[in-house]
């Protein structure tokens, strides 16, 4: 799958490459990959997708597999690389949401493309550290608050310390991509998604093409989300939904929380789930609402 690539131009000259699933004449949903993952993260059934009639574009981020680095992007940057891919596509109007790192870059869009926007959705997003403070790191698993410890450092030890775990990460995804998040203490129900066939070769495809030039999207990912986001959640005027679970050691539910107050009038969805959900009834449920 690593070649269904599609190139467009930021503004400043990078290039951005991006992918389409589902119905070409469907409704557009602009889906915001996670932290570390690339634009080959989907749902793994492309006609699910398909029969809920939606064009769904997902890109890699900065940095991440076939698109230019953006040293010292925000969280915010996301908005004018969307826009881009959005005007390649002939695009006007269309959803955006995001998943886990990609949920505050989701926000990002419907603050600041907020006219093109029709409806976004924050799905275990991460809130910001310099809202949060050292509640940031509540509930969370040990391997995120080291992770995250070393961005509060700086780029230099980050970048050296996820250079390894980048090479972990692709000779894990060789062996089998439910090995992927096996240093993590999941909640049983994650362990469940990740041990299906379908979603292992996605994020096997997945992290395999997120790291083909290096560790520098996720270094940037990480960087972006404990410093100042560069835009305010309370600029938001599109309905919103916000997604969180009650199990969630990757992205506690005090994020969830947080976001969920932060945007105007959001519309809150809370399970007793882990980070990765009911992911098959979830995807009707989320893409029903976003192209309605």
């Amino acid at each position: 799958m690593a070649d269904k690539a599609l190139i467009a131009r930021a503004p400043d000259g990078r290039e951005l490459t991006f992918a389409e699933w589902g119905d070409p004449a469907g409704y557009p949903v602009f889906y915001l990959h996670g932290t570390p993952e690339s634009r080959l993260s989907r749902y793994p059934d492309e006609g699910l997708i398909r029969s809920a009639r939606t064009r769904m574009v997902t890109y890699d981020r900065p940095g991440y597999g076939g698109s230019d680095r953006h040293r010292g992007r925000t969280i915010a940057a996301c908005a004018d690389d969307v826009a881009a891919i959005a005007h390649a596509l002939g695009i006007t109007r269309f959803s955006v949401a995001g998943g886990s790192g990609g949920g505050p870059h989701a926000l990002a869009v419907a603050a600041l493309l907020g006219d093109r926007v029709h409806r976004a959705a924050c799905i275990v997003g991460v809130a910001p550290y310099t809202a949060l403070g050292e509640e940031f790191f509540a509930g969370m698993d040990p391997q995120n608050v080291t992770e995250f410890g070393w961005a509060l450092q700086g780029e230099e030890r980050l970048a050296a310390e996820l250079d390894g775990l980048a090479k972990q990460k692709v000779r894990n995804a060789a062996a089998g991509g439910a090995l992927l998040h096996d240093h993590f203490d999941l909640p049983e129900a994650d362990r469940a998604v990740m041990a299906r066939a379908d979603f292992a070769e996605v994020t096997r495809q997945s992290i395999v093409e997120a790291f083909r030039n290096g560790p520098a999207g996720w270094v940037d990912d990480d960087l972006a989300l404990v410093m100042p986001w560069g835009f305010d959640p309370a600029a938001i005027t599109v309905p919103t939904q916000v997604w969180y679970a009650s199990n969630d050691v990757l992205v506690p539910p005090r994020h969830g929380e947080w976001i969920a107050a932060a945007v105007p009038g959001a519309i809150v969805r809370r399970t007793d789930l882990g980070h990765m959900g009911d992911p098959d009834a979830d995807l009707v449920e989320l893409l029903g609402w976003l192209t309605a």
